[in-house]
Parts: C-alpha cells; sequence; structure tokens
C-alpha cells in the first residue's frame, strides 16, 4: 500500500515552548465540529433549501438573517419535528461495509410577535420573535471490520507514540504520574507503560511494531447535539427597508468513543487502544441582517446579512485504555498482556481541559423574488474563513495555543456556500418546494491531519478530511385557516478520506497511511405545525 506524505512541518524551539506551557487536547477537528452548522429550522425552511435570507417570513430567518422576521404582520408559532437517518458506508480491506443510527429530534421551535405601528408613519412594524433551533447534530456510527485486514503501508500508529516520546530522558519517566506530567504526552506514556515502546541506542524511541503492522478493526460513537437559541428585533420601514438584530447563545453537548485494533507480526503481537471524549461548553454571538426592496412596485428583494464570531468557553473531557500483547524481550516465546487505564491512574477521574475558541465571522448576500402569490425564488452566497478560527487559553491569551492556531491556517480554507429554494402554490391553501446547497470543502486535503503537540492528552488519533457538501430539499405545505402544516425531506451527501492516524518521521516529515473513502448519506424528514394569529 502506497504511504502518501501530506506535508512537512519542522517544529521550531519556540513552538516547543509554547505547547509545554499547560497541557493540550483539543485539535482543529474539535473546532471545525463546533464551527461548522447544519441546515435545519422549519420544514418550510428546510424544504426551501433554507433559502429564504431576502424572502423573509419564517421563524428560522433569525438563525440567517434576522431582517427577515420584519416581514410578518401577523403573530406566529411553530413546532418543529424530525426524524434522522445518518449512514455512514466504506471500503475496508476491500469489504464494503456501512453503519446506520437513527434518531427523532426536536429541531424548532419559536414564536413571533408582530406590533404593527402605523399605516402612515416610516416605521410600520416592530416585531420580536424567540426560538430555539438545533444547529448540529453529533449522533453518527463508523466502522471497519471484515475477514480482511488493513495494511498500514509500513506505518503504525504506535510509531506516532515512539516519535512523541523523543526528547524524554530515562528519568523523566520517574517524575510522579505520567498522565499529569506536562511534558508527557498520553499517547507516550501509554506506549511506554503498555510496554509498545522503548529507547533506541540512538536515542530516540522505536516501536515494537517493525513494518508489518495491520489495523484489523476501528469502530467510533458519536453522539451529542448543538442546540441555539434566538432572541431577535426587526423592524419594517416603509414597507421597503427591513433591519434585524439576533442574539444568539449556543450550548455544545459532543460525545466520542473510538476503539483501534492494531496487529503486528502475523497477529502474534498487537494492542487495541480505546478513547473517551468529549466537549461541552456555552457560546455567544450576533447576527446583524437587512432587506431592502429596491423598486417600490417591483417584486424584488436583496437581502445582507454578516453574523459576529461565535465566542465559546468550552471543557474537553477525556479517558483512556490500553491493552497490549507483546514479547517483552526478543527471546521470549509467548507475548505477555499488559493493561493501562488512565481513570484508574488519575484516581477514577477523567481529565478536564477548559479553554475558549473563537469561529469566523460569516457573510451573506442573497435576493428573492416573488411573482403574485404563486411563486418564490431566493438564491443566496455565504462565505466564512475557516483559516481564522483561534484557541485561546482560559484568560483570554492565543499563546499557549501556538501549536493548535498555526495548524488552523496550515489544515483549513476560506469555504463558500450557495443555496437557491422555489416554493409554487398551485392553490391558495396547498405548497410545494425545493432547494438546493453546496458548500465548498472545510479541509485542505494537501495538508490537513490531526497534528498533536508533543504534550497533548488525547488520544484518539483518527482524522476525516471530509470533501464539499452537496444538499437537496423538497418540502409541501397546507394551510387552513390560522393553522399550517410543512413537511420537509433533506438529503445530504459527503465524501473524505479517513485516516487512522498520522506519523512524523525522524526527518520531521508528516506521513499517512493510504486514505480509506468515506461515504456519508444523511436523509432526514421533517414536520412543522403552526399558527398563525
Amino acid at each position: 500500500m502506497k504511504t502518501n506524505t501530506i506535508m512537512k512541518r519542522i517544529l521550531s524551539s519556540m513552538a516547543f515552548v509554547s505547547c509545554s506551557l499547560l497541557i493540550q487536547a483539543q485539535t482543529v477537528y474539535d473546532a471545525v465540529n463546533v464551527a461548522d452548522k447544519d441546515i435545519n429550522g422549519t420544514a418550510r425552511f428546510v424544504g426551501m433549501g433554507g433559502a429564504m435570507s431576502a424572502l423573509g417570513g419564517d421563524i428560522s430567518t433569525m438563525s440567517t438573517n434576522p431582517a427577515g422576521i420584519g416581514i410578518y404582520r401577523n403573530n406566529d408559532i411553530a413546532f418543529t419535528m424530525g426524524y434522522n437517518v445518518n449512514s455512514t458506508s466504506q471500503n475496508f480491506a476491500g469489504t464494503q461495509s456501512s453503519a446506520n443510527k437513527y434518531r427523532f429530534t426536536l429541531d424548532n421551535a419559536g414564536v413571533v410577535i408582530a406590533a404593527k405601528i402605523g399605516e402612515r408613519t416610516p416605521l410600520r412594524y416592530a416585531n420580536f420573535g424567540f426560538s430555539y433551533r438545533k444547529s448540529k447534530n453529533f449522533y453518527k456510527n463508523t466502522s471497519m471490520a471484515g475477514n480482511g485486514k488493513f495494511v498500514l503501508g509500513g506505518l503504525s500508529q504506535s510509531f506516532l507514540m515512539a516519535s512523541l516520546s523523543d526528547g524524554l530522558k530515562g528519568d523523566d519517566w520517574d517524575k510522579g504520574n505520567h498522565y499529569t506530567n506536562n511534558n508527557i504526552g498520553w499517547l507516550s506514556a501509554l506506549g511506554y507503560d503498555a510496554y509498545i515502546t522503548d529507547f533506541d541506542n540512538s536515542g530516540y524511541y522505536t516501536s515494537k511494531a517493525g513494518t508489518n503492522a495491520y489495523m484489523r478493526e476501528f469502530r467510533s460513537v458519536e453522539r451529542g447535539s448543538m442546540d441555539e437559541y434566538n432572541f431577535n428585533v426587526a423592524f419594517n420601514t416603509n414597507d421597503r427597508f427591513y433591519f434585524g438584530l439576533t442574539l444568539s447563545a449556543h450550548d455544545v453537548n459532543y460525545r466520542k468513543y473510538s476503539y483501534y485494533d492494531e496487529d503486528w507480526n502475523n497477529s502474534a503481537e498487537g494492542y487495541v487502544l480505546e478513547s473517551y471524549n468529549s466537549l461541552d461548553g456555552q457560546g455567544i454571538d450576533a447576527k446583524f441582517g437587512m432587506i431592502v426592496r429596491p423598486f417600490e412596485e417591483a417584486p424584488l428583494k436583496l437581502g445582507f446579512a454578516v453574523h459576529t464570531p461565535t465566542f465559546y468557553n468550552l471543557t474537553y473531557t477525556t479517558g483512556a485504555a490500553i491493552t497490549s500483547d507483546v514479547f517483552d524481550l526478543p527471546t521470549d516465546t509467548e507475548t505477555t498482556s499488559h493493561t493501562v487505564d488512565t481513570y484508574e491512574e488519575l484516581g477514577n477521574r477523567d481529565m478536564e481541559r477548559s479553554f475558549h475558541l473563537r469561529t469566523p465571522w460569516l457573510f451573506n448576500v442573497s435576493t428573492g423574488l416573488t411573482v403574485g402569490r404563486q411563486f418564490a425564488l431566493d438564491a443566496e452566497y455565504e462565505y466564512k474563513d475557516y483559516k481564522s478560527m483561534k484557541f485561546f487559553d482560559e484568560d483570554g491569551y492565543a499563546a499557549p495555543f501556538g501549536t493548535e492556531n498555526s495548524e488552523v491556517k496550515n489544515c483549513l480554507k476560506h469555504v463558500n456556500a450557495f443555496r437557491v429554494g422555489a416554493e409554487f402554490k398551485p392553490m391558495s391553501q396547498f405548497a410545494i418546494r425545493a432547494g438546493y446547497n453546496y458548500q465548498s470543502a472545510i479541509y485542505n486535503s494537501q495538508t490537513a491531519v490531526k497534528y498533536l503537540p508533543l504534550n497533548s492528552i488525547n488520544t484518539d488519533t483518527d482524522f476525516l478530511n471530509t470533501h464539499h457538501l452537496n444538499t437537496l430539499t423538497l418540502g409541501t405545505g397546507y394551510r387552513s385557516g390560522n393553522v399550517y402544516v410543512d413537511l420537509a425531506y433533506k438529503y445530504d451527501l459527503q465524501k473524505g478520506d479517513f485516516y487512522p492516524f498520522y506519523n512524523e518521521n525522524t526527518a520531521d516529515v508528516i506521513e499517512v497511511p493510504e486514505a480509506v473513502r468515506i461515504t456519508n448519506n444523511r436523509h432526514k424528514v421533517m414536520m412543522t405545525v403552526g399558527f398563525r394569529f
């Protein structure tokens, strides 16, 4: 199997000093997991592909263009439920496999109060809104196993354990608990304590794996979600200029379990590494928007919106366990089993590390067109610079995260998104909707790896470099008097390259095994029940 070298980094002494100030845990992949959001809201909004920033008039536009609430002339209350099917498939060692996850969710709930000011005054309406939105669903299962084995092309995850140990001397291991030592990373400690790595004659650490390692099985279970709470005020001036403000609070709840099984020497030796990780916290941001009708008699609307970065206060919690079967000495005829559990090593607790994260600014421009009461069309463009994300410590300083912030620039890209949505009403009570979304890739496929500082407590080394995202949506709606019911279907298709680990060789060159191509298909059916009065 071919080994691909995807980037080269030389760690300067300054970078080493900065990362040794405190034990690190979070990675670029954690940051993207929090910053990237799903298209979600009411069934009408999703049925039109989330393209309503210029049309407005829907509770979900609080999250995209706050001026959309200024379109309202009546009060509105709505609740949305969804059913999710997340399917992950891959070709592992010649065996096609998949893992599915099914889940019901409360996706959206909100209320808009429309306060009429006057017919002849410049200010016609002052509207207020509140909404809850599930902005991210983390539920996903990934499984790679079969009758075959995934050859790692002469590499091993244990090589990473060894390279992260280089620079540690023998007496460094005698200075108290390995898992609370700010100068020892957890992968280094697990490899050393499980007798997987050791010194060689030149002073570097080596692995017992040799060059014939293979991955027997990998699986991960991800759970949790992100919730968004929006508080909105919007105004209608002369029925031509609408502007609004949304203040948003975010709640993060993410869990991941991963299992990695690697064998060497025709299965005589190997190990199993299990990682338990969670990310919890809160964030706040503000959204500003406007909608303009440039021509009084024309049904054309132009929309503009800007979202400030979300400022998160996050806590990363982790634990790991490793079980190895190795020959302790070259002359051994039977392997010896070694088990290390960080939960026990830390006195029956997991490790916690808190930090701050600043996500990118978001800019949105849109145009909407209506033809009578029968047809509506919205098209929009959105821009986010993921390279501008930044980590900070609890006191607000970025310097301790020099390695991570450098990796943000190395691994991530400017992201462009295009959305279009349409609604057709063949009769006044019935509507048909459709939408399409395209979002460019967040990760730079040539440079992105889950790079770990020398003292990182992160032990789940797998990473997925996702490609561009395509989303297709369909919807329908029925209104009778003040009551309305909307249905929507959303299909997300995204491929990506999965890597179980990276390795940094003695020339400071980053190497990875050949990628496993993963396809993620997400299906969602939604229903909104609402009441306008």
